[in-house]
């Protein structure tokens, strides 16, 4: 389900922590992008935090934390339950086994507050460097505005180096938050086009999330089943991208387009499979059914 959240190396810790712990008082910290976050990778748009999308993966991403915290914690009352009618009735090997169970379940109740513990801890720490930038910038435009002297231009200097600071640690910070959203198990169940679809009709489906890409072909049977090379890829979600779809239908060496859509995964942070049914062209005459597991 949700990816480990022990992946950081002990320099990469420091930074963070570093980050975490700044207050008004701040020194100057070299970042360097790690290869395991998305948003800090070649390519991506390093410097440039974007506080409302990560307000709202933030928000879906804690629901549907606590959802499977809520989902385990009731399956954990439930055996505890069992676990008391178990030891009056006596039946040994199945109490050590209802036994260990629980013990299980425990162990990734745990596993799941820490999580949630930790995801609230970066955002609130992003959150407190964002009001420390918007505050830097609101001074550096009243200074800007106001008669040259040597202090105002010292003054600006030092609020510009802050709002550098500030933006820094916010993308370190969103890089360290991505580690935490999970993965997407993405199934393809296939196309819906009524009489648009016919028997030998071949098409190609692409998909892409962020540098993630998934290509396959299916192919119209005489039954109006559909067959496809891939059912199945797993997409490491992050901040800043959304699923991008493209559907082309392959005539021998001629391929004809047939739509292109962008799918937000904001809802796909949930404990049950998302079902979701794309419209491919604009009438909705074909659509993409796909179902999201995260």
């Amino acid at each position: 389900r949700s990816c480990s959240f022990t992946g950081f190396s002990t320099v990469q810790s420091r930074k963070l922590a570093k980050a975490l712990s700044r207050s008004s008082v701040r020194s100057r910290m070299s970042l360097k992008p790690p290869k395991a976050y998305n948003s800090l990778q070649k390519g991506a748009l390093v410097w440039d935090p974007q506080p409302l999308q990560v307000k709202r993966i933030f928000e879906a991403l804690k629901k549907g934390l606590n959802e499977y915290l809520e989902a385990h914690q009731a399956e954990l009352d439930y055996l505890s339950g069992r676990h008391k009618d178990t030891k009056r009735n006596s039946r040994l090997a199945f109490y050590y086994d209802l036994d260990k169970q629980i013990r299980s379940v425990e162990r990734y109740i745990r596993k799941l507050e820490f999580h949630i513990s930790k995801v609230e801890e970066l955002y609130e720490a992003y959150c407190i460097q964002c009001r420390l930038r918007d505050g830097a910038t609101n001074m550096k435009q009243a200074f800007s505005l106001s008669p040259s002297t040597k202090a105002s231009r010292e003054s600006l200097v030092e609020l510009y180096k802050n709002v550098q600071e500030c933006t820094e640690d916010m993308c370190f910070i969103e890089g360290a938050l991505e580690v935490h959203l999970g993965e997407f198990h993405v199934k393809m169940k296939g196309l819906v086009g009524f009489a648009r679809l016919c028997p030998g009709d071949q098409y190609e489906v692409f998909v892409r999330l962020g540098r993630q890409k998934w290509r396959l072909k299916g192919k119209i049977e005489t039954d109006d089943s559909q067959t496809w090379d891939e059912e199945e890829k797993i997409f490491i979600p992050n901040l800043h991208e959304n699923f991008e779809i493209k559907v082309t239908e392959l005539r021998g060496l001629a391929t004809i387009l047939v739509g292109v859509v962008t799918c937000d995964s904001i809802n796909f942070f949930s404990t049950k499979p998302q079902a979701i049914i794309v419209d491919i062209t604009e009438l909705g005459t074909i659509k993409l059914r796909l179902e999201v597991l995260w």
